[in-house]
C-alpha cells in the first residue's frame, strides 16, 4: 500500500520541530482578497469567502446574499494539474442572522501507476475536500458569533493490488468564531471603524489512512486579529489589519529523553487525543515559553478602495524558521462592477525554503445579490 504525502510549505532544517497535520490544504488561502492581504481574514471586512476565516462576519453582511467562486494553482512551476478550488454562499435570514456553505476541493491531478513496462496501467486522482456550512448571529449591533460544522475527506490512498484497505479517510470537525465590528467614528480629519475578531477552527477527531496506523490530527487552528479602518470621505477608504494564529496541535517530543524524536516517541505521541492535544499545544514545546511564541505566525495587510470599485492591497506572512519558514510578501486587486467583483492577488516569497504558491497568480469572483442591509 502506498499512501502519498502532501506537506504544504512545511519544511526546515530540524523537522522534528516543524508540527505537521493531515489536511493541510485547509489552512491554504482560498480566496484571492485574503491571499492579497497577507493569507488573513479573521478581522477584515464581510465578504462572500468569510466561511474559511470567521463565518460570525456574515452577520454583518449588507447584502441580501452572495456568491464567490475561487482558483488557486499549486505547484505550478512544476505542474499545470494541482489547484484548490473553492466555492461559497451566504443568505442573510434578517438583519441579525445569516447562513452560509461552502466546498473547498483540492486536486493532485493524476497519477498513472504501472507494474511493469508494458503495464496499461491505471490512472489516479487523489483529491481532498471539505464541505461546510455555518450560522452566525448578533448578539448586539457591534458583535456576532457563529458555529461552523465541517465534513472531510481525503483520499490520497494509491490502489496496491486492489487492497481493501485503500480507501478514502474522512473526518467532522466544527469552528467556533467571534466577530466585532464598531460603529462609525467620527475624528477630527476623518471618520474610522475598528474590527476584531477570532476563530477556533477544524475542532474534530484525527484522521487516519491505514487500518492499523497512525492517525493524524487535523489542522485546529486558533487565529485572531484586529484592524482598522480610515474612512477618509466617501470615496476613499483605507484598512490596515494585523493576525495571529497558532495550530492548536502537540509539539512532537522526544519523550524518552535520547536526543531524537524516533517511532517509540511517535508511538506515544499517538497516545493524545486531539482534545487533550488542544490543551498541551499552549505548554509542550521542547524549548519552553520562547519556542512557544515562535509557533505564532503573523500577518500585516493593508486595503485601499476607491469609491468600493477599486481596491489594492498589500500584506507581508511570517513563519519562524524553526516551525516551516513561510515568509512572503503579497499583492492584489480588485475590481466591482455593479454585483460581480473580481479579484487577483500574487505572492513574493522572501523565505530560502521555497513557497508552493510563489509565483503564482490567483483568481477570486464574487456576486453580491438582493435587497441591502444597513449596519450601523
Amino acid at each position: 500500500m502506498l499512501t502519498l504525502l502532501v506537506v504544504i510549505g512545511k519544511v526546515a532544517a530540524q523537522e522534528d520541530r516543524v508540527i505537521t497535520t493531515a489536511v493541510p490544504f485547509l489552512t491554504i488561502a482560498a480566496d484571492a482578497r485574503s491571499a492579497g492581504m497577507g493569507d488573513m481574514g479573521v478581522a477584515t471586512s464581510m465578504d462572500a469567502f468569510s466561511q474559511q476565516w470567521n463565518p460570525a462576519k456574515f452577520a454583518f453582511a449588507e447584502r441580501k446574499m452572495g456568491i464567490g467562486l475561487s482558483y488557486t494553482p499549486y505547484l505550478e512551476s512544476i505542474t499545470t494539474d494541482i489547484s484548490l478550488l473553492s466555492g461559497s454562499y451566504f443568505n442573510k435570514l434578517n438583519d441579525r442572522s445569516a447562513f452560509a456553505a461552502s466546498l473547498r476541493y483540492f486536486t493532485l491531478g493524476e497519477i498513472e501507476l504501472r507494474q511493469f513496462a508494458n503495464d496499461p496501467g491505471t490512472v489516479a486522482k487523489p483529491n481532498e475536500l471539505a464541505i461546510d456550512g455555518s450560522y452566525s448571529l448578533k448578539l448586539s449591533n457591534t458583535f456576532s458569533m457563529a458555529v461552523a460544522g465541517r465534513f472531510i475527506r481525503s483520499n490520497l490512498k494509491l490502489p496496491d493490488n486492489g487492497s481493501v484497505d485503500s480507501q478514502a479517510a474522512s473526518s467532522f470537525a466544527v469552528d467556533v468564531a467571534g466577530y466585532y465590528q464598531s460603529r462609525e467614528i467620527a475624528y477630527d480629519n476623518f471618520d474610522g471603524r475598528w474590527r476584531a475578531g477570532f476563530n477556533i477552527s477544524n475542532l474534530g477527531g484525527k484522521i487516519k489512512y491505514d487500518e492499523g496506523g497512525q492517525e493524524n490530527f487535523l489542522p485546529t487552528n486558533l487565529g485572531f486579529g484586529a484592524g482598522f479602518d480610515f474612512i477618509l470621505d466617501q470615496d476613499n477608504v483605507v484598512g490596515l489589519y494585523t493576525e495571529f494564529n497558532k495550530l492548536l496541535v502537540p509539539t512532537p517530543q522526544d519523550f524518552d529523553g535520547d536526543g531524537d524524536v524516533d517511532s517509540e516517541d511517535n508511538a506515544e505521541y499517538q497516545e493524545i487525543s486531539f482534545f487533550d492535544g488542544v490543551f498541551k499545544s499552549f505548554g509542550d514545546a521542547p524549548d519552553g515559553f520562547s519556542e512557544e511564541l515562535k509557533e505564532f505566525t503573523w500577518a500585516l495587510g493593508a486595503e485601499y478602495a476607491f469609491q468600493q470599485k477599486f481596491m489594492f492591497r498589500t500584506g507581508y506572512f511570517n513563519e519562524s524558521e524553526l516551525k516551516g519558514s513561510r515568509q512572503f510578501f503579497t499583492l492584489g486587486a480588485g475590481f466591482r462592477y455593479q454585483s460581480a467583483q473580481i479579484d487577483l492577488s500574487y505572492l513574493f516569497s522572501t523565505s530560502q525554503v521555497r513557497n508552493p504558491l510563489e509565483n503564482t497568480l490567483r483568481f477570486s469572483l464574487t456576486f453580491n445579490l438582493g435587497e441591502e442591509f444597513f449596519n450601523e
